[in-house]
């Protein structure tokens, strides 16, 4: 099964990091992913730029409006995501708790089963 990882945390506090800052942090990110990645069980990780760059495109009642900024506004953002696959609940939660261990400050993980579509394919 698929599960998608989602990362939230303050994006003041992870944007303001100096350049040591985030490489420690990175290097204990990667470590806790490295055993998943060589066994092909990691998917896709990434960063999200601050909910300053997003756009919102929200339905009008006409035309959708397209708005700057996220839709709400949270002292928590979802910052990053990974795609893993585990057989089960309790490994993805395992692997949240090893994320959680080496990531500073205030950080949660979301943890949903993840359906992949593609036209004119069974969901996988």
């Amino acid at each position: 099964m698929l599960y998608a990882i989602l990362c939230y945390a303050n994006e003041e506090t992870v944007f303001s990091w100096t350049k040591e800052e985030e490489d420690a942090v990175m290097a204990k990110l990667y470590a806790v992913q490295a055993p998943l990645a060589e066994r092909g069980k990691l998917g896709p990780v990434g960063r999200l730029m601050p909910t300053t760059a997003a756009t919102t495109v929200r339905k009008g009642k006409e035309e959708p409006l397209v708005l700057d900024g996220p839709f709400a506004e949270t002292k928590e953002a979802l910052l990053g995501f990974y795609v893993v696959d585990f057989d089960t609940l309790e490994e993805a939660v395992a692997f949240s708790k090893e994320l959680s261990a080496v990531n500073p400050g205030s950080t949660s993980y979301e943890i949903r089963p993840f359906y992949v579509f593609r036209p004119g394919a069974s969901a996988t």
